[in-house]
């Protein structure tokens, strides 16, 4: 199961929310707040990516944005882009002797991408903050959605997957929903959708639909599902 760090919630209104422009990371997975990320980066493009960040100020950090449809390849990427993506705020940088990086980055805040900017080798967007919302109701559903985790999890164990404790899951609904976000073996549409989900209990809300539906899929069918994340595997570039 991933780790996941407290979701930080914002002090202030969104109404009034700054656009920012970010160098943008398209990735064939969806980042969620507070899931820590390993990345191999080769691609000469994001090499640059990585370069001009390091040589700017802390914190250092980047966008996220999954890919809808196909590949990201050529110019045509950015019209692939999700239109709600992360920040990836990195933890820890290596630079091996031939240019590649070894980087850990942990999701920090939701986006919306407002408009990209393809003029340079990788791509950069101007994109504004979202906000971290209960929504009504959110603290009604935590209990449901807890158990249907924990009976998820419990069948993966069954069939020899490795899952975290879970005796302390959180209480908050928006941490408890993007741990369950992050952690379930899901479909990058599915994932997507609970990342643009306006608030916790919308999240909250569709998570209890999935589970039910992956607990009945892991009754019928014995076998362990692959993920981009179970397991803290690295996501190269």
């Amino acid at each position: 199961m991933p780790e996941s760090e407290a979701t930080a919630r914002a002090g202030t209104s969104y109404a009034d929310a700054v656009t920012e422009r970010l160098p943008i990371f398209p990735l064939g997975a969806v980042l969620f707040p507070g899931l820590v990320l390993p990345l191999q980066i080769f691609e000469e493009r994001y090499r640059d990516l990585m370069r001009d960040l390091l040589e700017g100020e802390e914190p250092y950090r980047f966008g996220v944005v999954s890919i809808e449809l196909g590949h990201e390849v050529g110019p045509g990427a950015a019209r692939r882009l999700a239109a709600v993506g992360c920040t990836a705020e990195i933890r820890g940088v290596e630079r091996h002797d031939d240019g590649r990086y070894d980087v850990v980055t942990t999701g920090g805040t939701r986006f919306r991408v407002e408009d990209v900017d393809d003029s340079l080798t990788y791509l950069r967007a101007d994109v504004t903050p979202l906000p971290e919302e209960d929504g009504p109701g959110a603290d009604k559903v935590t209990g449901p959605i807890a158990h249907l985790f924990r009976r998820y999890c419990d069948r993966l164990s069954e069939h020899g997957a490795e899952v975290a404790d879970l005796s302390d899951l959180p209480a908050d609904p928006v941490e408890l929903s993007y741990l369950v976000a992050a952690s379930v073996v899901l479909d990058r549409p599915d994932k997507q959708r609970l990342l643009q989900a306006a608030d916790a209990a919308t999240r909250l809300h569709l998570e209890y639909d999935l589970l039910r539906r992956e607990n009945l899929l892991l009754e019928a069918f014995p076998t362990v599902p692959a993920s981009e994340f179970l397991g803290g595997t690295v996501s190269p570039n």
